[in-house]
């Protein structure tokens, strides 16, 4: 029996607020998150605030946007290692490294240097967080409570960002950025402990146990012993890490497989351009917030980006029954449009408010995205296709933020921003000029074949 098993299932009826591992979980991840919104908005900040480059800036953020592209590889090491000790460990070293900021502000030694050393350090570290909780949850949470806890899981997180970047930014204006780092550590702390208490098996390898021969116990709480010695089956033969890269490259390979011919491919273009729009407005943020007001208009600006994306996956569901490449077409244009008087806003609440606005069309695209996969690729295809397509088209948020700091350097700050605004106006003028993207169907009567799906199975017998 499972962990999942064990905590549910006493009532079959229960609410997921019953189980006490998944409270514990949902606890550490707020806590955690906030953490992890905490220290972003303090060491951009710092870094341009010492510096006044958004180069280095740039630099940061790319650093600290690489999980993006990077969990694509952190998957496989999860899979492989004890989970809850991965967990503890992951905010132990988080609250140490952010731990070591305050110590050196105290003793005089607070430099970029320093911050620049500590950044990929906290992007390590955090790494695994996101596959980690695809791991946890079905392992702490029946099969029938997996889509609400998952639910509450990403609000938390939507949320989280929303408000702990609107109040890190009023934090480090009141308080300092070295009050900050040490709150944050706390964070971490508390969030290791939230997570030692959570009882999860380490491995859940039914289909191993269902493929070994012979009256074996296949037992899923015994699929993680240690192996007998007449054990030597080779369906049980531990997965070495070139046979986990070639089954990355085969699924990569399957997803793309799945795209070609059909509209996605240039929806994936167009997110891309999108996303690295984004990157490059997160490495020049805190510049543009400055000529505002300082770091509370940072901190507001990275609130208001927050609140646009929350409203907008609110609202998304409402807009299932609207034509997907109109609402595409109408709702990035106008993100751009409001993105642009941002910018050239006569106050700074008014740039607040209308750099909101932009980001509502993101949290739309998000969700009826999201939908639209699991409506037009068969199940078997649907990771495969998520991966294929979140690495095509989160690579460029890293790349934004590496080259914005550079662009804003020879542009200025004021300017690239307005430029940036095109990452979503290319969406509405690509779609201007492609009729047949604009005529696309509605999510709710989405079918495979108005977006060139053909695929019937992404199984390689």
């Amino acid at each position: 029996m499972t962990a999942a098993d064990t905590a549910d299932a006493t009532d079959a009826h229960s609410s997921l607020w019953r189980n006490p591992n998944f409270r514990r979980f949902f606890a550490g991840q707020f806590v955690t998150n906030a953490g992890d919104s905490l220290y972003t908005v303090a060491v951009l900040w710092l870094i341009f605030d010492l510096s006044g480059s958004t180069v280095l800036t740039g630099i940061a953020n790319s650093v600290l946007l690489l999980p993006w592209l990077l969990q694509i590889f952190a998957g496989p090491v999860v899979d492989r290692l004890p989970l809850k000790p991965v967990l503890v460990g992951s905010q132990v070293s988080q609250g140490i490294v952010v731990l070591v900021l305050p110590l050196a502000a105290v003793t005089g030694h607070l430099s970029v240097g320093v911050l620049l050393g500590v950044v990929p350090v906290l992007m390590l570290a955090s790494l695994l967080m996101t596959p980690m909780e695809a791991t946890v949850v079905p392992r702490i949470v029946s099969d029938g409570r997996l889509s609400r806890a998952n639910s509450a899981l990403a609000t938390v997180t939507l949320g989280l960002d929303m408000v702990f970047d609107a109040l890190g930014g009023a934090f480090i204006a009141v308080f300092g950025a070295t009050t900050l780092f040490l709150f944050d550590s706390a964070t971490f702390a508390i969030a290791g402990l939230l997570f030692a208490g959570i009882a999860v098996s380490r491995h859940s390898d039914h289909d191993d146990a269902e493929q070994t021969t012979g009256p074996t116990d296949a037992s899923p709480d015994r699929s993680d012993d240690a192996t007998t010695p007449d054990s030597t089956d080779s369906t049980t033969t531990e997965p070495t890490n070139e046979s986990i890269f070639s089954s990355y490259v085969s699924d990569l390979r399957a997803g793309a497989a799945a795209l070609r011919g059909t509209v996605f491919v240039e929806l994936v273009l167009t997110t891309a351009v999108a996303n690295l729009a984004a990157g490059v407005t997160l490495a020049i943020l805190p510049a543009f917030g400055d000529t505002l007001g300082g770091p509370v208009a940072y901190g507001l600006l990275l609130g208001a980006l927050g609140i646009g994306r929350l409203l907008g996956s609110l609202v998304a569901p409402y807009l299932e029954h609207v034509s997907y490449g109109r609402l595409v077409f109408v709702s990035n244009s106008t993100g751009a449009c409001c993105w642009f008087a941002a910018v050239y806003a006569p106050s700074t609440a008014l740039t607040v408010v209308l750099f909101g606005l932009a980001w509502v069309p993101a949290g739309i695209n998000g969700v009826l995205t999201s939908t639209l996969n699991q409506t037009v690729f068969p199940k078997d295809l649907l990771g495969r296709v998520s991966t294929a397509k979140g690495t095509a088209s989160g690579a460029t948020l890293p790349l934004g933020s590496l080259l914005g700091g550079f662009v804003a350097e020879g542009l200025g700050t004021t300017t690239t921003m307005a430029v940036a605004a095109l990452g979503f106006g290319f969406t509405g003028m690509y779609l201007l000029v492609r009729p047949q993207l604009r005529r696309l169907p509605a999510v709710a009567d989405a079918d495979p074949s108005a977006f060139g799906v053909t695929s019937l199975s992404g199984r390689e017998e």
